[in-house]
C-alpha cells in the first residue's frame, strides 16, 4: 500500500493535535511534518531531503511565516508538494486568493472528517480538490471576464482542440492515463499537452489549469 505523506502546519495546537490524530488513524495516511507555524514547517521539510511530503495542509494565518507566504515558498522551491489551505474564513475572496496563488484546495476548518480525508487523497490522485464554495468563489471571479481566451498575465493566446478536450478531463479529476485512455493516446501524450497548456497559460500547477478554464469558460461547473 503506497501511503499519501502529509505535513501539518497550524499555530492552533489543539486543533493541530486533533487533525494529527485523524491523519494517523488512516491507514494509508503518514503524517511526516508537524509544525506550528511556516518556518519550523520549512525546517522540517528540508531534513526529510528525498522523502518530502505529497500533501502539505496549511493554516492561513500563523505566526512568524503565515500560510500565504508559505505556500509561495512551497510554489517556488518544493513544487511537488501539493497544498491544500485549512482556514476559519469562508470568504470568496480568500479562497479566490489562496487558489490563485498556487494552492490545491481549501478547506474551512469547520469541515467533517470526511471530506479532509476525501481532499486528500483526491489531491494526490488528480492535483487539486476544489468543493462547492471553492468553485462557487471562482466562478464569481470569472463572471466580468471577456470572450477572449487569456493567460494569467491577461495576454490573449489560442489552444488546440485537443488541448481544450484535455484541460476539461483534467477538470473532471482524472489523471494522465486516465485521459490517455479516454482520447486513445499516450499518458506520455497527454503528460506533453500538459506542459504546453502550463506554458501557455502560465499556470503553476493542475489547480490553477482548472481555475484557468472555470475563468475562459472552457469548463462549465456542474458538467
Amino acid at each position: 500500500m503506497t501511503r499519501i505523506r502529509i505535513a501539518l502546519a497550524d499555530d492552533q495546537q489543539l486543533f493541530r493535535e486533533g487533525l494529527a490524530g485523524i491523519i494517523r488513524s488512516i491507514p494509508d495516511f503518514e503524517l511526516v511534518a508537524e509544525a506550528e507555524n511556516g518556518k519550523l514547517m520549512l525546517d522540517c521539510i528540508k531534513r526529510l531531503e528525498d522523502q518530502l511530503p505529497d500533501i502539505a495542509l496549511i493554516d492561513m494565518h500563523m505566526p512568524e511565516m503565515n500560510g500565504v507566504e508559505l505556500n509561495d515558498i512551497l510554489h517556488r522551491d518544493y513544487p511537488s508538494i501539493k497544498v491544500i489551505v485549512l482556514s476559519v474564513y469562508d470568504q470568496e475572496r480568500f479562497i479566490s486568493k489562496m487558489i490563485e496563488a498556487g494552492a490545491c484546495g481549501y478547506l474551512t476548518k469547520n469541515c467533517e472528517s470526511e471530506e479532509l480525508i476525501t481532499a486528500i487523497r483526491t489531491t494526490r490522485k488528480a492535483g487539486f480538490y476544489f468543493n462547492n464554495a471553492t468553485l462557487e468563489a471562482m466562478r464569481k471571479a470569472s463572471q466580468y471576464r471577456d470572450t477572449d481566451i487569456r493567460n494569467i498575465t491577461n495576454i490573449p493566446i489560442e489552444l488546440t482542440q485537443r488541448e481544450k478536450e484535455i484541460i476539461v478531463l483534467l477538470c473532471k479529476e482524472l489523471t494522465n492515463a486516465e485521459i490517455g485512455e479516454q482520447l486513445f493516446i499516450s499518458t506520455r501524450t497527454v503528460e506533453g499537452h500538459r506542459n504546453n497548456l502550463l506554458a501557455k497559460t502560465g499556470c503553476r500547477n493542475t489547480a490553477g489549469l482548472v481555475i484557468f478554464a472555470i475563468r475562459n469558460n472552457l469548463y462549465k461547473i456542474g458538467l
